[in-house]
């Protein structure tokens, strides 16, 4: 016959079972109880510090288990210090209520415990103690299990060889495994991140000295993808549920589009003009910038101060949807070369084209070397659009470095090179452009058979030849580029990783989250995973090469 147990003690047992999974996790030995208990349980079983909570759970009204949902912190905060207040409350979060995990179970007989209250006593408890797929803060780095070349490598601060880097993920992912199968993301985060933190010279992500995203995103990817290799024959096939960890995927349908909008910026949403500014003043000088390009003025000074002064209403405009014909018109200067540096160095803190050469200067040549003398022989693909490439750059005089970078990283990721480049006769007007051929997001259009012969250069964004006159491929792309961070565009899938790339290691935008590619079915990492491969390869390569 089953005992009947009370809602007040009930609620007692519950307080136990919290305090016990917080000082678990805090690394405090917790009392052992007598876990015994019927109508006339004395008090003092409890820790003096779970009366005092007790009392002000049943002030508050709580009567069952079940009311904890309804807590929050500043509830606790007159029985519990702040830090114990949001455990407390995290731990509510954490599942343990005795309908879900079990940690509360009646007993069969009278001589034995009623209830379970030990967080270590049974795997039946267990869930208690931490979530599922917690790896615990103790967890400890197996450093002595790693093979000598590796050890050396670390702490000479040098670069381990992939086979050392891969020896080194196995290990660390068995010893995880050992402490819990169910290990999330975050886990394997945690756990790059402290590698990393140790030693940032062997296993940072970073080219040239630039640290690309977290630095550690590479490795995160790696353990992850160990974990998931070893799991894979005893795991059965599940319905994907989405992770747990922060990411654009978890947001709603509704608010993601301002998410990736965003994406990069520190000044997407200008929610004040500059002192001394009003409307009419805005208007002034947006009327002086029309007036100024009708009469083809050039000089630079008084233009990029214009457009700084007004970067609020430009702001505005285009927040407010306003079409990429009416932007033209309103704001001609935005769509060349002075116009949209001025906007874009407003918007995400970043020089465009000034970041962009410096970065060509640091690592372009090495990027080169790298699709040349390694990229070309991983894939038969990759190497047959190479040497197109070299057959179609022919004795070229002028400098074609970056184009060859570009089109070279469209190869190698197998990206469509016509979303990005839309090619026409060379003596091809703007109005001679046939628009329903060209993608909707930004494109250099090419005016030539490719881009190393090209005579010139058009943007369209949304159909709409926005420049007509751009001389350079640097420039072109620089404000395609920039294209998508000043008018809200996604970048379009078939683009996803050649742009990432670009816009990390070349225009030095890396936000830690979020995604600038449009949704698709597929989850996204915060950094694409094929760019956290190339990040990781010429890492390596840097180290070992030239």
């Amino acid at each position: 016959m089953f005992h009947v147990v009370c809602p007040v003690c009930l609620l007692r047992i519950f307080i136990v079972v919290l305090f016990s999974f917080i000082l678990e996790r805090s690394k405090i030995r917790l009392i052992k109880f007598d876990c015994t208990f019927t109508h006339s349980a004395s008090e003092s079983y409890f820790l003096p510090k779970s009366v005092i909570l007790e009392e002000t759970l049943q002030s508050l009204g709580v009567e069952t288990p079940d009311d904890f949902q309804f807590l929050k912190e500043d509830d606790l905060l007159s029985a519990l210090r702040p830090i114990q207040a949001r455990k407390l409350v995290a731990a509510w979060s954490l599942k343990c209520p005795a309908q879900e995990s079990g940690c509360l179970t009646a007993s069969p007989g009278p001589s034995q415990s009623m209830m379970s209250l030990s967080p270590t006593s049974s795997s039946s408890s267990s869930s208690c103690q931490s979530p599922s797929g917690s790896l615990p803060e103790s967890f400890t780095i197996p450093w002595e299990q790693f093979p000598e070349a590796l050890t050396q490598a670390l702490e000479r601060e040098k670069r381990p060889n992939p086979s050392l880097r891969k020896e080194m993920v196995r290990i660390v992912v068995r010893e995880m495994m050992k402490v819990t199968t169910s290990l999330s993301k975050k886990n394997a985060t945690d756990v790059a991140r402290k590698l990393v933190a140790k030693y940032p010279k062997s296993l940072q992500d970073v080219i040239e000295g630039d640290v690309i995203g977290t630095g550690y995103g590479s490795l995160v990817k790696q353990i992850q993808n160990r974990i998931e290799n070893v799991k894979r024959p005893t795991t059965p096939k599940i319905k994907k549920r989405k992770s747990h960890d922060s990411d654009t995927d978890e947001v709603p349908p509704e608010k993601r589009a301002a998410i990736q909008d965003t994406y990069g910026c520190v000044r997407w949403h200008v929610k004040f003009m500059p002192l001394g500014e009003t409307a009419e003043t805005q208007q002034q000088k947006k009327n002086k910038l029309k007036n100024l390009f009708s009469q083809n003025e050039q000089s630079t000074g008084p233009l990029k101060m214009l457009m700084k002064s007004t970067f609020y209403s430009q702001r505005q405009d285009v927040n407010q949807g306003k079409d990429m014909k009416y932007l033209q018109e309103n704001w001609p200067y935005w769509f060349h070369d002075i116009g949209m540096n001025v906007h874009f160095k407003e918007l995400t803190g970043v020089d465009l084209k000034e970041s962009f050469l410096k970065n060509v200067e640091q690592k372009g040549e090495r990027l080169l070397h790298f699709m040349k003398t390694v990229a070309v022989n991983k894939s038969k693909r990759f190497y047959q659009a190479a040497t197109n490439l070299q057959i179609m750059m022919g004795e070229q005089a002028v400098s074609t470095q970056v184009t060859e970078m570009v089109l070279l990283l469209l190869a190698y990721f197998d990206e469509r090179d016509d979303v990005m480049f839309h090619y026409v006769e060379d003596t091809c007007l703007a109005e001679e452009v046939v628009m329903d051929r060209v993608p909707l997001t930004p494109t250099i259009v090419v005016c030539g058979q490719s881009c190393f012969s090209a005579r010139g250069m058009m943007l369209s964004l949304d159909h709409v030849i926005v420049n007509d006159n751009i001389s350079s491929f640097i420039t072109s792309l620089c404000m395609m580029f920039g294209s998508y961070y000043c008018f809200n565009i996604h970048y379009p899938s078939a683009l996803a990783s050649t742009l990432e790339f670009l816009q990390r290691c070349f225009f030095s935008i890396n936000p830690e989250r979020g995604t600038k590619v449009e949704r698709t079915s597929a989850t996204r990492l915060h950094v694409n995973a094929r760019v956290l491969t190339l990040i990781q390869d010429l890492s390596d390569h840097e180290w070992r090469s030239i």
